[in-house]
């Protein structure tokens, strides 16, 4: 079993038990925080970088130890992110749903839930918790999954950024109704990056989606280059987090230094 396998089994443990424990109403979602445009966040900045916090992960073990999900989202903010990543699996990334509400409440660009959706309940407690868009993975998910979590989501007004490793994934998400879609450069089999696996596809993705290039960018010639090739967001977390300051390095990438 790959490590994608394992991590999906535990969710959907996970998920279960929430269902049971903490249901969400109708009425919940009512309550929810105000929605930020993630499209337009993007759309709106020269070098759209968004700056992802992560604790720990399965390939690199803890990424940061002296960790402050707020003290380094305020870091991102000032630094000129166009929105935040937040992991919010807790077993595999050391991340916790509460991250969301924490920083939504201090930032005023847009948050991204980057987590392992395979229920209608994710969607549903991202909305409540204040995501302004949520990560759905092609690979984690059968077709029919997919559409029904995008048009979920497209209802309760939260974007969606679908992630696709290969061409038969991209086919998928086109299908599914993807408008924003990422490529991973991270094999989720083998957990090795290459950023080769962008150049591959972007070509492929229709030019009225947004093209984010996700994982092994680490720097300013990189995402020079992925923007020469089309893309027009770079999804940036490993090399941010291993800073000791992670704003002063998100701007060296935004201003090519």
């Amino acid at each position: 079993m790959n490590m994608l396998d394992k991590i999906i089994r535990d969710k959907m443990r996970e998920v279960d038990k929430k269902k049971r424990s903490n249901p969400i109403s109708a009425s919940d979602i009512l309550e929810r925080k105000t929605i930020k445009n993630f499209s337009n966040a993007i759309k709106k900045q020269n070098m759209p970088i968004i700056a992802e916090i992560k604790r720990k992960s399965p390939s690199a073990g803890i990424i940061k130890k002296d960790f402050n999900h707020i003290k380094i989202a305020k870091t991102y903010e000032k630094g000129g992110a166009c929105a935040i990543s937040i992991l919010t699996d807790n077993k595999y990334f050391g991340g916790k749903l509460s991250f969301i509400s924490d920083i939504k409440d201090r930032v005023n660009i847009p948050v991204l839930r980057k987590e392992f959706i395979i229920d209608e309940y994710q969607v549903y407690e991202s909305t409540f918790s204040g995501a302004d868009a949520m990560l759905l993975i092609v690979k984690a998910l059968s077709f029919k999954k997919l559409k029904q979590l995008i048009s979920l989501a497209k209802r309760l007004g939260i974007e969606t950024l679908v992630e696709v490793h290969s061409k038969n994934e991209l086919d998928i998400a086109i299908d599914a109704g993807a408008n924003i879609i990422g490529v991973n450069n991270r094999n989720l089999d083998t957990m090795t990056v290459d950023i080769t696996t962008s150049l591959k596809l972007v070509k492929e993705i229709p030019t009225n989606c947004i093209k984010i290039s996700e994982s092994g960018i680490r720097s300013y010639r990189d995402i020079k280059l992925l923007k020469q090739e089309g893309f027009n967001a770079f999804l940036i977390g490993e090399s941010l987090m291993n800073e000791k300051d992670p704003g002063w390095k998100l701007k060296t990438l935004i201003g090519g230094e």
